[in-house]
């Protein structure tokens, strides 16, 4: 059989690319003829993929908390291959970081319109009997989403509000370390009767304070924010670029943190106290953005817009106001 001409073309292509690297072609055809088709199922992973939902009880809701929660740090891990890429570009432009955080508006655009499967699709009986086995794990103890954090704004921006400002917007290495120490989210896993830190929070500092920490140093020139007042003053004024920013801190710091809120106040407000989360996380002064009004980028919100922050969603979203 002859073979076409466009065939040989890229066979005398693939002899150069290989010979440059000092590699003999027929030897990788020689492969290609012993190897299998791919298919869907491997290029996936499938199979390994639908084994990881691994029940702690019989209660069968508990399946649909876990893979929404996996769900969830896929997305989480798709925002972060976008900051990546924005956070170590050489020559970044206002098109390619609109483009970026475009993508990451649009992955938790969709986690909080999916937030349903959780506040409404499960049985409010079947939740609170299977909870009890997960203690004291957390969904506050999700390491991506503190990543994200750190990607998109500077470290000052995550402190507890009594220590906002207190720090450069370009700390040194040493007050990464000090600022740690008083970031926001650990008033959220202190114990609601003696204010001390719960399992939770030590088991995930034990993991991952490391890690947030050396991540908040490498990029404390380089986070999103940084990043933007790097470009020329001209695609600073980018309006869809800043109408993206807002969204980007209404997503991560409003819709997604209250879409929680509604679903703890449906499974664990019961008069006349509310209940514990699990873990014993502080879910009541945690997740509600009004209390800490954390914000990525503070200069872009009027006062006025800074002082409502989150209350209009709270009110129609969870008193039907």
């Amino acid at each position: 059989m002859e073979l076409k001409p466009e065939i040989i073309e890229k066979i005398k292509l693939l002899d150069a690319k290989y010979a440059a690297m000092g590699q003999d072609l027929n030897a990788y055809l020689e492969g290609l003829l012993h190897a299998d088709y791919l298919t869907y199922w491997n290029y996936i992973h499938l199979d390994t993929l639908l084994s990881l939902q691994s029940p702690l009880t019989k209660i069968p809701d508990e399946e649909i908390f876990i893979m929404y929660h996996q769900i969830t740090e896929l997305y989480f891990k798709l925002c972060i291959h976008e900051y990546k890429q924005i956070c170590n570009r050489t020559a970044l432009t206002a098109d390619f970081l609109l483009a970026r955080v475009t993508r990451i508006n649009r992955y938790f655009d969709a986690l909080t319109l999916s937030f349903d499967i959780m506040s409404e699709g499960m049985e409010k009986e079947q939740f609170l009997k299977f909870r009890m086995s997960l203690l004291p794990a957390s969904g506050f103890q999700s390491a991506q989403y503190r990543m994200i954090e750190v990607y998109t704004t500077p470290f000052t921006n995550l402190m507890h509000k009594d220590y906002r400002g207190k720090f450069a917007e370009i700390p040194t290495d040493t007050e990464v370390e000090t600022m740690f120490e008083h970031i926001y989210w650990k008033e959220g896993a202190t114990e609601l009767a003696t204010g001390k830190k719960t399992l939770t929070l030590k088991q995930f500092e034990e993991k991952y304070a490391h890690q947030i920490i050396m991540l908040a140093k490498e990029y404390k020139n380089k986070n999103v924010w940084m990043l933007y007042k790097q470009l020329p003053e001209t695609e600073q004024k980018n309006a869809k670029l800043l109408e993206a920013f807002k969204h980007l801190d209404v997503n991560v710091n409003v819709n997604w943190p209250l879409a929680h809120y509604k679903t703890a106040v449906a499974y664990l407000h019961k008069n006349p106290e509310d209940i514990a989360a699990t873990g014993g996380t502080n879910w009541q002064k945690y997740l509600p953005p009004r209390f800490q009004k954390r914000i990525f980028f503070p200069t872009l919100w009027t006062d006025a817009e800074k002082e409502e922050w989150g209350k209009q969603w709270v009110k129609k979203n969870v008193f039907n106001q």
